[in-house]
């Protein structure tokens, strides 16, 4: 029987999906928007889950395709971690954010008015879900969550959902505290640099997702790492979007993202079909699974 705090990010049933359109990228014509007023400006900070280099190379089209639906500016600003993405949200210099699950709940625990917007439907499920897992080297002999006591163990950040929250729920079910029974605790700060510390043998096992794992899957060189553990669905990260912007923009923005057209990449690094309407219904088990692992700045209920 699965057990009553893993079960809480269990989604109920599929969220109602919507495919974004199969348009062409705009072009280089429309990506020049004319200026707008600085109070009319949107913009989006965005968590570094990736190579920062590859994210940049990404904003692009969807920069353009949102100034097109919208007419006006977006700005989006790449932060240096994932708590500056959330500081930005908090302190006014963006006014929504790309931003996993947990970084949802830390602004609101510290006060911004946000609420969710879209999430990304993954590309081989066609929900808006997604997978947490603990990968080692293929040649390591690891194989299940007991045998990483003694070991090295790399997560993302304090902050990352599918990188933290999500596989130390399953290591607490089992018993395993990691600062007592690993020998070594480190944060990548990225999926991408928390790769490198298992491809250079810095850790013997990383906390990651189904989609990045994939990846790594696809550029190995040899033998590939492999899994010894994957959570249950969880809903993917959603864009939040600050309750101080106009609810018509509000409403456009919806629209944008909804009609994103094939092609235009995840900024997180998901692979999608497109995006689907949240709300905060959505996210509550999480929300719950962080009090109870006394992780919430709230006490528990």
């Amino acid at each position: 029987m699965r057990s009553p705090t893993l079960s809480l990010y269990l989604l109920a049933g599929a969220i109602p999906i919507w495919l974004g359109a199969c348009s062409p990228f705009p072009t280089k014509a429309t990506q020049e928007s004319p200026p707008s007023s600085p109070e009319t400006v949107l913009r989006i900070s965005v968590q570094p889950t990736q190579d920062r280099v590859e994210q940049e190379r990404m904003i692009p089209p969807l920069d353009a395709h949102l100034e097109q639906v919208l007419g006006q500016r977006v700005d989006f600003i790449i932060a240096k971690d994932y708590q500056e993405s959330v500081d930005m949200l908090v302190d006014g210099r963006a006014n929504a954010v790309y931003a996993g699950v947990v970084s949802y709940f830390e602004a609101l625990e510290r006060g911004a008015k946000v609420t969710p917007l879209v999430a990304p439907i993954d590309a081989d499920t066609v929900r808006p879900w997604y997978r947490s897992c603990l990968v080692v080297a293929a040649n390591n002999s690891i194989k299940t969550l007991q045998d990483l006591k003694g070991k090295r163990v790399a997560f993302v950040d304090r902050f990352s959902t599918s990188g933290y929250l999500i596989p130390l729920a399953a290591l607490k079910q089992e018993g395993i505290d990691p600062e007592r029974d690993f020998s070594k605790v480190v944060f990548g700060g990225t999926h991408a640099e928390t790769e490198q510390l298992l491809a250079t043998n810095q850790v013997d096992a990383i906390a990651t997702n189904l989609a990045t794992y994939n990846q790594l899957q696809q550029q190995g060189e040899g033998e590939n790492p492999r899994i010894i553990w994957k959570s249950d669905p969880i809903p993917h990260a959603p864009v939040l979007v600050s309750g101080n912007l106009p609810p018509e923009l509000i409403k456009k923005l919806k629209q944008a993202f909804l009609t994103t057209p094939a092609g235009i990449k995840d900024l997180m690094g998901a692979k999608t079909v497109g995006y689907t309407l949240v709300e905060e219904e959505d996210y509550k088990s999480i929300g719950e699974l962080r009090r109870q692992l006394n992780l919430s700045r709230e006490k528990s209920r």
